[in-house]
């Protein structure tokens, strides 16, 4: 039985949860390459996935099952991996809120499509979501002397992580079982599997030897992978509770609870853009939750 209450605590969850593993994950790829975070983080997720379904001794899904998380699975690294070079190749305060929104606005379609469209109220409040993932999304402008980013560069690695991520909020979704942890672990572990197959491609391209791993950085990046997979569980949780595209919207909201770590933990200036936009959000909850 559907539960919109329910739904929207567990999409504020992973959102949240989300968040806070960004932010783990970029103090992380400050002290450590991009590969070697998101490798160590998706073994952190997978081993607490799997952890997870033996305490509560859930069954192994039918195959069926497992071939939809893996699809996730892949899904997720095309997203993840695509926003990492988009964003080193593009201007943040474009990219990162381009990929949110499509990513947002994918299930919406989906869920539209394949249950119904949402009543008017809700489609209201993923309105005002989806304008306050964007502007959540965007950073302070660059410093004075820093060279010019040209205008559209990683716009298309923008869009595919965010079809990566809608992808991956969609086929999850379809992998319905009374298991919760066995569709994850299998969808981290498929993710996993990519992103160590594209950091092995990218290291024979440039004939580099295997990624450091600082030791120091090494608590970071587990902790991203345990609140990954919190968010990952929450997400879930909130579509087994009620409809995809309201667990996927308010899922979406994640990049406020980074810009509140980074404001609180790092002392990081939250411009008016943004301010505007957690109100913005704070304001659609009612209307998406009914």
């Amino acid at each position: 039985m559907a539960s919109p209450f329910a739904t929207g605590i567990y999409g504020l969850a992973s959102a949240t949860s989300w968040g806070a593993g960004d932010f783990s994950g970029g103090l992380a790829t400050k002290r450590a390459p991009v590969y070697t975070v998101a490798a160590v983080s998706k073994v952190a997720s997978l081993g607490a996935m799997l952890l997870l379904a033996w305490l509560r001794a859930e069954q192994i899904p039918s195959p069926h099952i497992l071939v939809w998380a893996g699809a996730a699975g892949v899904a997720g690294a095309v997203g993840l991996m695509s926003l990492y070079q988009a964003l080193a190749i593009g201007m943040m305060g474009t990219v990162a809120p381009v990929s949110a929104v499509i990513a947002a606005s994918i299930p919406v379609v989906f869920a539209a499509l394949s249950v119904g469209f949402p009543t008017g109220w809700q489609f209201a409040g993923f309105v005002l979501a989806i304008v306050a993932v964007w502007f959540i999304s965007r950073p302070a402008p660059a410093a004075a002397g820093v060279p010019p980013i040209p205008p559209g560069s990683g716009l298309g690695l923008a869009a595919l992580a965010g079809v990566g991520f809608g992808g991956f909020y969609i086929f999850i979704s379809l992998a319905r079982a009374e298991a919760v942890f066995w569709p994850l672990a299998t969808s981290q572990f498929f993710t996993l599997a990519a992103v160590l197959a594209a950091a092995g491609a990218v290291a024979a391209a440039r004939r580099t030897g295997a990624a450091r791993l600082p030791v120091r950085a090494v608590p970071l990046m587990l902790l991203a992978g345990l609140l990954d997979a919190g968010g990952n569980a929450f997400f879930l949780l909130a579509e087994h509770a009620g409809r995809l595209d309201v667990a996927a919207v308010l899922a979406s909201l994640y990049p406020a609870s980074t810009v509140i770590l980074a404001r609180v933990i790092l002392k990081e200036r939250v411009t008016g853009v943004q301010l505007w936009g957690i109100v913005t959000a704070l304001a659609s909850l009612p209307l998406i939750v009914g």
